[in-house]
């Protein structure tokens, strides 16, 4: 069935690939984003195609849209973006998926929450499964992003439980690809652009973190089959890729893949940094019948492609946070 679709955030690193899908099976897709850390260009090849409609608005105001589903995915998630204004990330995180929800309510419409694994903290826990609770500072430097979705994750159950709304929340873990932002500051984009560039690869600690890295289109995936299950199931689900790596191991597959003379330079950890971060996606498994399929090597392959194909003066330039 043909759905009229609303994707927030929908021209950021994943929305747009979601929107392309949505696309691609045929639906009436409406992408809305204020442009703050994403990129017209994201979604320039989906313009004139007649199911695609681009909006650009801030998701803390209101907005009032006719729509079947709506995927929330509007939010700076890089922490140099969503430190550089704090206030606006934990506005758009909570007053935007209150503005999502009441618009849901008044439609009849389905919501997918995108939460993140930020919601655990540095954890405690390892692997981190759903009913931990996790360990967040809510005073410290993250706490805009990590405090902002978990108070959006509450107002999803309550809206869930007072008004019957389907939303069903999904926590993302690190996902990397295509049309990453070159100076969002995360890790997979930072080596990679550094390595191309024959800079050192920069470290913050002493690099045996962990993190845990999906592949773009395998979290995609994900997001459209946890919409289908919104009805019966609210979550909140993992989505993530359980191998674990440690950064060090990371900055050497980068520099094997790119062909690379680049050293590593290390600096030290930023505050509240979490050491270990790895989902336990067996909810997932059973519930969504999903688990990613890419293998690291072969993700960075095509990330690396698509760095190299970019000109770097075509994106704004970092917020003073990097």
């Amino acid at each position: 069935m043909i759905q009229r679709i609303l994707v927030t955030g929908g021209a950021g690193f994943l929305g747009s690939h979601l929107c392309q899908r949505l696309v691609e099976q045929g639906h009436d897709v409406l992408c809305l984003d204020n442009f703050f850390t994403s990129q017209k260009s994201n979604v320039a090849h989906l313009l004139d195609r007649p199911n695609f409609e681009l909006i650009r608005h801030d998701i803390t105001r209101p907005i009032w849209l006719e729509v079947d589903q709506i995927y929330n995915l509007a939010c700076p998630a890089a922490p140099g973006h969503y430190q550089h204004n704090p206030i606006k990330t934990i506005k758009t995180s909570f007053l935007g998926t209150m503005h999502v929800l009441g618009m849901a309510k008044r439609c009849g419409a389905r919501v997918l929450q995108a939460s993140t694994s930020e919601v655990y903290g540095d954890p405690e826990v390892h692997p981190q499964v759903e009913s931990y609770r996790g360990a967040v500072n809510p005073i410290g430097p993250r706490a805009c992003y990590d405090e902002g979705k978990r108070a959006a994750e509450t107002l999803c159950f309550d809206y869930r439980r007072r008004h019957q709304i389907p939303v069903v929340v999904v926590r993302i873990f690190n996902t990397y690809g295509p049309r990453m932002h070159p100076y969002d500051g995360r890790v997979v984009s930072n080596f990679i652009r550094q390595a191309l560039a024959g800079e050192p690869l920069t470290i913050y600690g002493d690099g045996s973190q962990t993190r845990s890295f999906c592949y773009v289109d395998d979290l995609v995936e994900g997001l459209l089959r946890a919409m289908q299950v919104a009805e019966e199931f609210p979550g909140p689900v993992n989505l993530g890729n359980p191998e674990e790596f440690t950064i060090a191991q990371l900055a050497q597959l980068v520099i094997e893949l790119t062909g690379s003379s680049s050293p590593v330079e290390r600096r030290p950890a930023p505050e509240d940094d979490p050491v270990r971060r790895r989902p336990d996606i067996s909810l997932a498994r059973k519930v969504l019948s999903w688990e990613p399929t890419t293998p690291l090597k072969e993700g960075l392959r095509r990330t690396i492609q698509w760095f190299r194909s970019i000109r770097l003066e075509d994106y704004r330039p970092p917020t003073p946070n990097f």
